[in-house]
């Protein structure tokens, strides 16, 4: 199917044909059609599938479409939450790419900057806002935000709301917004209180889900090294020394871990950079630009920090320390293999990851393949000890592929 089966106007149309977007991905085909139709909607979707372009493009159609008097100010129509700023921002440009023939406005406003230079834009009127929880509530209690106009309300990355303590800013942001409008909601994984949610927040809502938690890409080639904790930062210099590894995003669970990766990396030479957040917007984004603009091969990133990251042709995941949660683990490596591309991702795994591990692999339905040929191999356990059974593999396959490309 092409865009132009969707019934979109003429404006959206070229501008995603100036972008090179002629298909829409598996849940634009399922979600734009009954946004349109004005149906309240819940999406299952993973990062990396398309889902703000699922949102956008029906927000800003029917905004486009409705008649406004030239000189009466601009209200809130739509408004976008989600956890993170780095998220909000990529958002608030994909409404820009997309609206832009539409002479719409849109603005994003998040925590961790400023609030005079967001107040002053909000003054000036905007129809679409993309938010964070925390910032909102505080403009909304200071009376810089109205949101008593809101025709449509998008719930963006629920579950990583939930796991962020987010939910309750959530339903005081839900008071603040008129009975009568479009909701949509989209989460990676559906635990009971998101589920709650949905049942409090939507209306016979249309269920689309595409590429399961479950389903990890097949383009993706995984390999787990076992390694002492104290070897990891030794056996991630090592894989570096790899010139095939054109870039890597390194995943820490705290952020003083990240510091620390980062610092290691820098002393052997290594161009990286950390991403968390204790550091400012301005340094979270300067970072990330680096990285985007291949100035920074190597970024290391808390789970938090890293939400909604989209990175072109990203060569490598590594998970320096193994997630607790298995399905953080499918959104990490999401990060990599987009697009058609290869991706491969790599993960560290000491003897008190081994849990951790057969987590990750009973939610992928997969046994992920063991890198022997190290040369930081984990001691081998006391006699007794049950040992996963090495599926072996070549190291060199899982460092070489992207190179022959």
């Amino acid at each position: 199917m092409f865009f132009e089966k969707l019934n979109l106007i003429m404006p959206i149309r070229e501008a995603l044909k100036a972008e090179g977007y002629t298909k829409p991905t598996d849940i634009q085909q399922q979600a734009i059609p009954p946004l349109l139709e004005g149906r309240d909607l819940i999406g299952c979707a993973q990062t990396g599938t398309g889902k703000t372009a699922a949102f956008a493009i029906p927000i800003l159609q029917k905004l486009a479409l409705e008649k406004r008097e030239p000189r009466s100010p601009r209200m809130i129509k739509a408004l976008i939450l989600t956890p993170t700023r780095e998220l909000a921002v990529q958002i608030g440009e994909s409404f820009s790419t997309y609206g832009k023939n539409l002479g719409l406005k849109n603005f994003v406003i998040y925590g961790g900057v400023g609030q005079k230079p967001q107040t002053d834009a909000l003054k000036t009127g905007i129809d679409i806002l993309v938010a964070t929880p925390g910032r909102l509530i505080d403009l909304v209690n200071q009376k810089f935000v109205n949101l008593h106009r809101v025709q449509f309300f998008v719930l963006d990355e629920a579950d990583r709301m939930l796991d962020m303590g987010m939910v309750n800013d959530v339903k005081k942001i839900l008071t603040h917004l008129p009975q009568i409008r479009q909701n949509m909601l989209f989460s990676a994984t559906m635990p009971v209180e998101i589920t709650k949610l949905v049942d409090s927040l939507l209306s016979d809502p249309v269920r689309v889900a595409v590429t399961p938690i479950s389903s990890t890409v097949d383009i993706i080639d995984q390999a787990v090294y076992f390694v002492e904790k104290k070897d990891k930062k030794l056996l991630l210099i090592h894989l570096l020394n790899d010139k095939s590894i054109e870039s890597a995003l390194v995943f820490s669970r705290t952020k003083h871990g990240a510091d620390m990766i980062v610092k290691n990396l820098v002393k052997a030479g290594v161009q990286a950079q950390a991403i968390h957040g204790n550091k400012s917007q301005g340094a979270r984004q300067q970072a990330l630009n680096n990285f985007k603009e291949r100035k920074t091969r190597v970024l290391v990133a808390t789970d938090i920090a890293a939400r909604g990251i989209d990175i072109n042709e990203l060569s490598h995941v590594i998970n320096y320390d193994l997630p607790n949660i298995p399905e953080t683990y499918v959104h990490r490596i999401g990060r990599t293999g987009r697009a058609g591309l290869e991706g491969v991702a790599l993960s560290f795994c000491n003897s008190e990851e081994k849990p951790l591990l057969k987590d990750i692999e009973k939610l992928i339905n997969k046994k992920i393949s063991i890198i022997e040929d190290h040369p930081y191999p984990l001691a081998i356990s006391e006699p007794g000890a049950e040992e996963p059974t090495p599926k072996k593999t070549n190291r060199r396959r899982h460092r070489s592929r992207r190179s022959s490309r």
